[in-house]
């Protein structure tokens, strides 16, 4: 049988045998048929907001509203929701003074080319655009501690703002639960002491910091907080399917709306576990496959379903590389070394994506992983104690040499995308 899985802005077609295939776990989103355009989603939304009342009315009277949008690896339609809540504020409040804040969390900058791809020729040049450094400690403020105990760095646009909004797209998240609402603000524009207290080894171990799970996650309640704190007053978050298309939309408060997306896309993106000796995971293409630090998605998604000692291929475009200096000198130490000294980490002693290295040690102390992807990277990932190879059927033949030419298969075309139970 054939089946076709994302890779970079195209895709692969994995052939493969029908009787070994265990499953096709994908996220019901994918064949989801909206009952209205994009567009029209987003504006119902916003007409019937959930516990706030509507944009156009919270504008009222405010003179500096900043409005948070992701940055670059997140596929979210700025271009779609963004002109929408510029006419809601027009309605409100003329005069208003808008600011877009690029949220990049850890991530590296947003660069003017990918600024320009996000927002469009009918906006970028013509919005006011900052974006977000964590690590500038002149450009954020200190409000309040977390319930973690960390201090709560925000960026000084939005501490400053009268009115601070929010879009975002909600999808199954690691160990937040879902992304979306909250997470806008942390980690998406506070400082980087802050990120790195909420996502430190206490928590990313913590039995409810899991995909799926927001009531007693301490990472998703700390999120929350700092939302509440910095003043988050309304959001819109969409989901979308595999071509990135809006297939719902949420907007208001900050708890209540995104509540409400993720109990939708809990009814989509929930699957049963297929175990298998083998499984096929990807990060959903462009633009979540670009390094190796995002890849801890799509791995999480296939070890919730792949035997001990079982097998994972990973099917990347990985055109950024490793995506994490951190990342890629930790994992060099192996894995169980890696895990054991993470472990022995105080919460406030985090160094960045600690959380990510964790996570994928945990993995690779379980399985092997086979990257499919171009030669540019094949040393980058053996340095780091993943497998390498240029071609799908190169990574089969490898995961049958491990566990057997019959040993059954398990394809997840999106691991970002689901929910694996």
């Amino acid at each position: 049988m054939n089946i076709h899985i994302p890779y970079g802005k195209a895709e692969l077609t994995l052939t493969l045998p029908q009787e070994r295939v265990a499953a096709v776990l994908e996220s019901k989103a994918h064949g989801y048929q909206a009952e209205a355009s994009e567009t029209e989603l987003v504006r119902r939304a916003m007409a019937a907001p959930v516990g706030t009342p509507r944009l156009q009315e919270l504008a009222r009277g405010k003179k500096n509203i900043v409005i948070i949008v992701s940055d670059h690896t997140r596929p979210v339609p700025t271009q779609v929701i963004a002109p929408l809540l510029l006419a809601e504020i027009e309605a409100g409040n003329p005069q208003a003074q808008v600011t877009f804040l690029v949220a990049t969390g850890l991530h590296r900058g947003t660069t003017e080319e990918e600024l320009r791809e996000k927002f469009g020729p009918d906006l970028y040049g013509k919005v006011r655009i900052v974006v977000h450094d964590c690590w500038d400690k002149s450009s954020l403020a200190q409000l309040a501690k977390l319930p973690s105990g960390g201090e709560l760095w925000l960026n000084k646009v939005a501490a400053e703002a009268d009115l601070l909004l929010a879009e975002g797209f909600i999808e199954p998240h690691l160990f937040a639960g879902f992304s979306g609402g909250r997470k806008s603000v942390l980690p998406g524009i506070v400082g980087d002491s802050t990120i790195r207290v909420n996502h430190c080894a206490e928590h990313i171990a913590h039995e409810k910091a899991r995909v799926g799970i927001l009531e007693g996650n301490p990472i998703h309640e700390d999120m929350l907080h700092a939302a509440r704190q910095a003043k988050l007053a309304y959001i819109v978050n969409v989901v979308i399917d595999a071509q990135k298309k809006v297939i719902g939309a949420f907007a208001g408060d900050v708890e209540q709306a995104h509540l409400q997306g993720c109990a939708f896309l809990q009814e989509l993106a929930a699957v049963a576990a297929a175990p298998a000796e083998i499984v096929v995971t990807t990060n959903g293409g462009y633009p979540l496959d670009q390094n190796i630090y995002q890849h801890v998605k799509g791995l999480s998604s296939a070890e919730a379903t792949c035997k001990k000692g079982g097998v994972i291929i990973v099917c990347a475009d990985l055109g950024d590389g490793h995506g994490s200096v951190e990342l890629y000198e930790w994992l060099q130490k192996g894995a169980a070394a890696v895990t054991n000294t993470i472990l022995a980490v105080d919460r406030y002693s985090t160094v960045p994506d600690q959380w990510a290295t964790q996570i994928m040690a945990r993995i690779q102390c379980k399985h092997k992983v086979i990257f499919v992807t171009a030669p540019a990277q094949h040393e980058v990932l053996r340095r780091m104690g993943f497998a390498a190879v240029e071609t799908f059927e190169e990574a089969l033949a490898q995961a049958e040499e491990a566990v057997g030419r019959e040993a059954k298969i398990t394809v997840i075309p999106d691991g970002v995308a689901v929910i694996v139970r």
